[in-house]
């Protein structure tokens, strides 16, 4: 979390937990958001009795209005001096706000923000109001899922169904349509099914396992296959398993071909849900931004043959330029909770956003089965 005067200057800092009410219930969830804003405003020496003049929040699990209106009356019940706006969204709402407010998609593989504006009177009583606004990462993932919002406003979304409904831990083929909830742990699964089904004999591996199953051995601390089993059961932990996926990454750029091709189907589930709504997109966002949310997103060069060859398969003949967030998507729930309150921060896209890519189907052939830009 930080906090950042009107100018964007940096003044204060605090750390939180996830805040997903679903998975931690209604309860827990103020109780957490109530703690993150007095942490905030304790290190940002505010009075805990001053109510924010704005609180924007977009948070996994925030899809749904009538959770939220009772998630943002929870919390003033719970914290009456809170603030005196709250505004609650999705998570893919603050990132798409940080770099295409205009209208754009973006795309996230893990993310959770807040953002908080306090407005105080200056010591001597005059009119000079100031604005402190409040971001916070959290580290709870949301799952991978897309929101598109039209210049008009409106808003279709693709994915971020959980746990249950987006997950491809049953064992699905590694280019089946879906695409789990976290996209690194996906990618970390995957790679351990892939070693286990060759070696039972269930399913030939399509490269060398090698240099993978030696990495995760290492990775879990195991000597053989049914060590990991307390790792998938009785001490799951999905942030363990997407750990390795960073292990994995180096292996592929080392030139590791099984790492190549896990990363390679990673790319075409997330370029899925591109082509799912590109038949909603406004002739207005030519291109269209897309906002590439998530630490997988390091890994572009990884993702991009099975990205392009997706949108190439699936003849989504739309320019598209790809950016990733060089700030907080937190910066957005600011610029949303201000909106809110009907003030308009300024925001510098440069500052905001860098270009990964930018894609032209016009001159993106399809080479040897895989896409390159020209």
């Amino acid at each position: 979390m930080v906090i950042c005067d009107e100018s964007g200057r940096v003044v204060g800092r605090s750390h939180g937990r996830g805040t997903n009410h679903w998975a931690l219930g209604m309860d827990e969830c103020i109780r957490r958001l109530k703690d993150i804003v007095h942490a905030a405003k304790r290190q940002a020496g505010l009075p805990l009795d001053k109510p924010l003049h704005a609180l924007g929040l977009t948070l996994s699990g925030c899809e749904q209005e009538s959770s939220n209106a009772e998630l943002a009356a929870r919390l003033r019940e719970s914290d009456p001096h809170c603030a005196n706006h709250l505004y609650v969204a999705s998570d893919t709402a603050g990132s798409l706000a940080t770099a295409a407010p205009g209208g754009g998609l973006v795309l996230i593989a893990e993310a959770n923000s807040l953002a908080l504006f306090y407005r105080s009177l200056h010591p001597g009583g005059c009119d000079c109001r100031q604005f402190l606004r409040m971001c916070l990462v959290g580290m709870k993932r949301t799952g991978s899922n897309a929101l598109l919002q039209n210049p008009d406003g409106q808003k279709f979304g693709c994915g971020g169904w959980g746990y249950l409904l987006g997950d491809e831990g049953g064992g699905e083929s590694m280019h089946s349509t879906q695409i789990d909830p976290s996209i690194t742990y996906w990618i970390a699964f995957r790679a351990v099914k892939t070693v286990f089904d060759h070696i039972d004999g269930l399913d030939t591996a399509p490269h060398d396992l090698t240099a993978v199953w030696a990495t995760a051995k290492e990775h879990f601390g195991m000597d053989d296959r049914p060590d990991l089993l307390p790792h998938c059961y009785k001490h799951f932990d999905k942030s363990t398993f997407a750990g390795l996926t960073i292990k994995l990454a180096e292996l592929a750029r080392n030139g590791d071909a099984l790492s190549q091709d896990l990363f390679e189907a990673a790319g075409m589930k997330l370029g899925a849900h591109v082509a799912a709504l590109a038949p909603r997109i406004h002739p207005e966002l030519r291109p269209l931004r897309v906002v590439c949310v998530g630490s997988v997103w390091r890994s572009w060069e990884l993702l991009k043959p099975g990205m392009l060859q997706t949108l190439i398969e699936r003849k989504i003949d739309i320019d598209l330029d790809f950016v990733r967030l060089r700030v907080s998507s937190a910066v957005g729930a600011a610029w949303l909770g201000a909106k809110h309150a009907g003030r308009v921060l300024p925001r510098d896209d440069a500052a905001h956003c860098e270009v990964l890519y930018e894609h032209r189907p016009s001159s993106t052939p399809a080479v040897n089965g895989h896409a390159e830009h020209c």
